[in-house]
């Protein structure tokens, strides 16, 4: 058993709602929908203050604070951040929960903000850059990077007490020219960053200074098929038409990275040495149509993939390189963010 009684949400674009699951180990049970979220496709969960945090789109657009009830699995709303510059593609919350990050990919800028209460305040810093589509902040809260995948780069900053955003000297480290980077974890002794690219399909490897905060280019490592055939994406091109490469999450567990690709609608490991370099993806994994997100259990046992052309989830026991269906489930239309609560 996992997490015994630990629930996972689950963002359907589609229907404008967010599916609440209980998860008790072996199997999922849909609890209940909360609906009036308009093409929700990114939040984050306050688990200590059963909290969550849901990007809506619309116009305006913004930032809806919900209360989880964990018995029922409702997500009863609270407040509103309205966002009429475009709504969020990624939120974070700092360490401590009083400091939420996001970025627009339509707007082309990342923002800083003050929680109290559930009450997210406007923004206390901006910065811009074309088509960010990610940002995390450093565990120890000092940190945030933010990756810009219309510039192939990741902008780095310290955070202030205040939540301001100061460029760190660089300002910012590149990715590969057309590569088109996405989304980033980082690992859990804090010295490694690994970036997956949309449009070229590999991990990129960063190390990390613990006391600067800045990053340096290490290497990267191929997260997708080489039999599949894929061609490199090209920007504003159709990735299905063309049979071109799709690169969507990352989670790290353990020593893999799982990457997914929406082409092929696969899941892929790729192994990290102790050291934290990365060796391409050896095991593909059928999942759900075009798989946008998926999740890992906590204890590294359990994989939660949703597929934007799907309106089930599918549930993996994870061995190794290996991934054991265990069952689907129903969610909704558009399914593209998981999250274990």
């Amino acid at each position: 058993m996992t997490d015994q009684t630990s629930l996972v949400l689950v963002a359907n674009a589609g229907d404008g709602s967010i599916s609440s699951f209980r998860f008790d180990g072996a199997t999922l049970e849909r609890l209940a929908v909360t609906e009036g979220l308009t093409g929700c496709s990114t939040f984050v969960v306050d688990a200590a203050q059963d909290l969550v945090y849901a990007g809506v789109k619309g116009e305006p657009a913004g930032i809806v604070t919900l209360a989880l009830d964990r018995g029922t699995g409702i997500l009863a709303p609270l407040s509103r951040l309205d966002l009429p510059d475009g709504g969020m593609n990624y939120l974070a919350l700092t360490p401590g929960g009083d400091g939420l990050l996001g970025v627009s990919y339509g707007g082309g800028y990342g923002i800083s903000c003050r929680v109290a209460d559930g009450v997210v305040a406007e923004p206390v810093s901006r910065v811009a850059y074309p088509n960010l589509h990610s940002v995390l902040p450093s565990p120890d809260g000092r940190f945030a990077y933010l990756v810009s995948l219309g510039a192939d780069l990741i902008a780095q900053y310290s955070i202030g007490d205040d939540l301001t955003l100061t460029p760190l000297d660089p300002p910012t480290v590149a990715a590969p020219a057309g590569s088109g980077p996405r989304h980033l974890v980082i690992d859990d002794a804090r010295t490694s960053v690994y970036v997956l690219t949309e449009f070229s399909g590999q991990v990129l490897h960063y190390r990390r200074d613990l006391e600067a905060g800045s990053l340096e280019f290490v290497g990267s490592a191929l997260a997708v098929d080489p039999e599949a055939g894929l061609g490199p994406s090209v920007f504003g091109e159709d990735p299905l038409a063309h049979h071109f490469i799709w690169g969507a999450d990352l989670h790290l567990a353990g020593d893999r990275l799982w990457a997914s690709e929406r082409t092929t609608s696969t899941l892929s490991a790729l192994a990290v040495s102790t050291t934290g370099e990365v060796s391409d993806a050896e095991a593909f994994v059928a999942t759900e149509t075009q798989p946008r997100g998926f999740a890992i259990s906590a204890d590294g046992r359990f994989l939660i993939a949703a597929g934007e052309k799907s309106t089930t989830v599918s549930l993996f026991a994870i061995s190794g390189d290996r991934l054991d269906l265990i069952e689907r489930v129903e969610t909704g239309r558009g399914a593209n963010w998981v999250r274990f609560v």
